[in-house]
């Protein structure tokens, strides 16, 4: 496959990211960060996430695991900080979830949260799985060229 093709072929993978709803403009905020002193900036920024996110989604499962009645304030939290992180990378799913899950907190209400949490792991894994599609096919595709501002 020639570099153009692995080019389109890219740009039209993270369309269909933005197209399923998976990101939003986020995602595209951090890829105009990413420069030739930095070519890897996005990939390691989600790596990060996935790092640190996998941290909170443990502690979340402890949570919802550990007692009866839950705590629900130790619980919105937790998901809190998981929304911050999900939104710093544009995961638009991931933190419409999270969302949910924070108002069924609100409410006290433990089985909305259990459906809920189980659905922000199902968007989360599918994120993950195409995230790591894409960056595979970005380092086959080479960098991005980018025009040079004159000065």
């Amino acid at each position: 496959m020639d570099r153009n093709q692995s080019r389109r072929q890219l740009t039209a993978m993270k369309q269909s990211l933005f197209d399923q709803g998976l990101l939003d403009e986020q995602f595209v905020q951090l890829e105009e960060l990413q420069d030739d002193a930095n070519p890897n900036f996005v990939e390691e920024i989600v790596t990060l996430y996935y790092r640190d996110s996998s941290r909170l989604i443990s502690n979340i499962e402890q949570a919802l695991k550990e007692r009866t009645p839950l705590d629900f304030n130790k619980l919105d939290t937790l998901m809190h900080q998981f929304k911050g992180s999900s939104s710093s990378i544009g995961a638009k799913k991931v933190k419409a979830e999270c969302n949910l899950f924070r108002e069924y907190c609100r409410a006290g209400n433990a089985e909305g949260c259990m459906k809920s949490f189980q659905q922000l792991k199902k968007e989360y894994a599918a994120l993950r799985k195409k995230l790591e599609a894409y960056f595979q096919l970005a380092r086959q595709a080479g960098p991005q060229e980018t025009a040079c501002r004159s000065k």
